[in-house]
């Protein structure tokens, strides 16, 4: 394995990793803790060979979970590890190396995302603790769509709020657009053109695309702005929290609780979060998967609409994450929704998808092409490590 980068993206309650090799196509050492603290925590993944390895970590820590990680890397050794951070502000637009300096102003605005990048910042204390001389890199989910111009992401707030405290649309799974928007580029034959991305996981956001540049997003000033999501609402009536106050006398974590994490498919459904398990309810003719179906495909199809204000053209709509790469009925009801742009699906591709391909599921001609993308963020996370690493120092 060649010259590999050590990839982490921690949450709060799980740390994901792989060890990307330089070898775009070169088999990989991936996994994932999960519920870190808890009695059950346990590390799945797998080893180079390609076979399952799991194991127990009682209660661990993020410091005892990055030993584990450290293990499993069979003694191999990274030249550098890359971290995914959630929120750079303004202040990081671009991948950093990270450094004391650096890692005091990423704490000044982890009130940004607070559900994040303070998790984010403990994988990183951990790992520079286990890893103290290798070079550590920060690649921020905000900076794909640093490039939004004013009109996108500016909101209709005084000056004075964007000035000196940062209010302003920022965006997210900057890796993630950023990975698909350079494989559909690759792939078809309409490269550098108009590209609407739907990332679609526990978490989804759209994303247009010009040239390879992001020019807007659903995500604002945090990840809960936009689509519904698994437990998240998305866009509300801003004046719902005050409502709430009044009517009910929640507080403000409270209501930040409901929007975060009893919301979205799993609120509307009253079931859950997961579209393969909604899907087979509705199947099964239960009202709350069927409502919550038809919200989630609704403003999804709504934002890609509305996202083509921000395109000289349309070249296509590429789905990515989880539902997007999976779930050919969901793919299937947006494109209906969406009769004004001359789309066209291939029932039988889009169909005959299979996960973890790349695809094109439309059907042809000179309409907008419709693709099917796998998102790879860590390959994403570790060519920015790379690169930074690589650029001479000025």
């Amino acid at each position: 394995m060649q010259d590999p980068v050590l990839v982490i993206n921690c949450g709060s309650s799980s740390i994901k990793y792989a060890l990307v090799p330089s070898a775009p196509q070169a088999p990989r050492l991936a996994g994932l803790v999960e519920r870190l603290g808890a009695v059950d925590a346990r590390l799945t993944g797998t080893d180079r060979r390609g076979q399952r390895v799991s194991r127990a970590l009682n209660g661990a820590g993020y410091h005892e979970a990055m030993s584990a990680i450290q293990e499993q890397l069979e003694g191999l050794s990274p030249v550098a590890v890359g971290h995914r951070i959630v929120h750079g502000g303004e202040r990081f637009s671009d991948a950093t190396l990270l450094d004391d300096t650096v890692l005091r102003g990423l704490e000044t605005i982890s009130e940004l995302a607070p559900l994040h990048n303070p998790a984010n910042l403990e994988g990183v204390a951990a790992t520079r603790r286990l890893f103290p001389v290798l070079p550590q890199v920060a690649v921020f989910d905000t900076a794909f769509h640093q490039t939004l111009p004013p009109r996108a992401y500016r909101y209709a707030l005084p000056e004075a709020l964007y000035r000196n405290q940062g209010i302003r649309r920022y965006g997210f799974h900057g890796s993630s657009h950023a990975y698909v928007s350079r494989r559909v580029d690759r792939l078809s034959d309409r490269p550098h053109g108009g590209w609407l991305i739907a990332h679609l996981g526990n978490g989804c956001s759209t994303c247009a695309i010009w040239q390879g540049r992001s020019v807007d997003t659903s995500m604002g000033l945090t990840p809960l702005e936009g689509l519904v999501m698994g437990t998240r609402s998305g866009d509300v009536d801003p004046g719902l929290h005050a409502h709430l106050s009044r009517r009910l006398g929640w507080s403000l974590e409270r209501i930040d609780t409901l929007l975060n994490k009893e919301s979205g498919l799993l609120g509307l459904s009253g079931l859950s979060n997961d579209m393969r398990r909604l899907e087979q309810a509705a199947a099964e003719h239960h009202a709350g998967a069927t409502l919550a179906i038809e919200v989630f495909c609704y403003r999804l199809a709504k934002s890609l609409a509305a996202l083509t204000c921000a395109l000289p053209r349309l070249d296509g709509i590429v789905f990515t994450g989880g539902i997007g790469e999976n779930a050919a009925a969901i793919r299937a009801r947006v494109i209906d929704q969406l009769p004004h742009f001359g789309l066209r699906l291939s029932a039988t591709a889009n169909a005959r998808t299979v996960a973890g391909q790349e695809g094109r599921v439309d059907a042809g001609g000179s309409h907008p092409q419709i693709w099917v993308i796998p998102t790879d963020e860590e390959a994403h996370i570790a060519a920015e490590t790379r690169r930074l690493l690589e650029t001479p120092c000025p």
